[in-house]
């Protein structure tokens, strides 16, 4: 499964203000949260992936749902993952936010188009460039569009992205 970058480009603007986080660790969605019902319906699609399993994530907070990549399906750089084979997880549902690892220039776009934003301890160089929060789905509209990153995310972990 691939996301071509040209899917990545025509993502619509996300509407609205960006929602409040934290600017440190824990890095959290502090408002705009999305409604669990959709949390869980991109927990699914998600678990869905051929070669991802879930379980709880090596670096989150408690109650973070990891994706993680069969051994033999991870050939992805190494910037393409959180530790150990996590490429994203889903925070709990006080927050409905991801973190996830995006190849550089999808991560810029989906920044400038409102739907997520660099982690801080990549801001601050301690983590790659790659290392994204996706704001949580407010509808089934963003739902749509937040899929389709975390599809993207799945296509950097699996080394299948499309040059940039």
């Amino acid at each position: 499964m691939t996301v071509s970058f040209s899917a990545i480009e025509s993502l619509p603007e996300r509407r609205g203000p960006r929602p409040r986080t934290t600017r440190t660790n824990p890095h959290q969605q502090l408002d705009q949260n999305a409604p669990p019902w959709l949390q869980e319906a991109l927990f699914e699609q998600a678990r869905a992936l051929p070669g991802v399993r879930v379980g709880p994530s090596g670096i989150s907070v408690p109650g973070a749902r990891a994706f993680i990549l069969d051994e033999g399906l991870a050939a992805g750089p190494p910037e393409a993952f959180m530790i150990g084979r996590e490429f994203a997880h889903l925070h709990p549902p006080y927050d409905g936010s991801l973190h996830l690892m995006l190849p550089e220039a999808t991560a810029r776009v989906v920044a400038a188009k409102g739907w997520g934003e660099l982690h801080p301890v990549a801001r601050r160089g301690w983590l790659p460039p790659t290392a994204m929060m996706v704001y949580g789905p407010r509808d089934e509209e963003e739902l749509e569009v937040v899929w389709t990153i975390v599809q993207a995310s799945y296509a950097f972990a699996r080394g299948t992205s499309p040059s940039q």
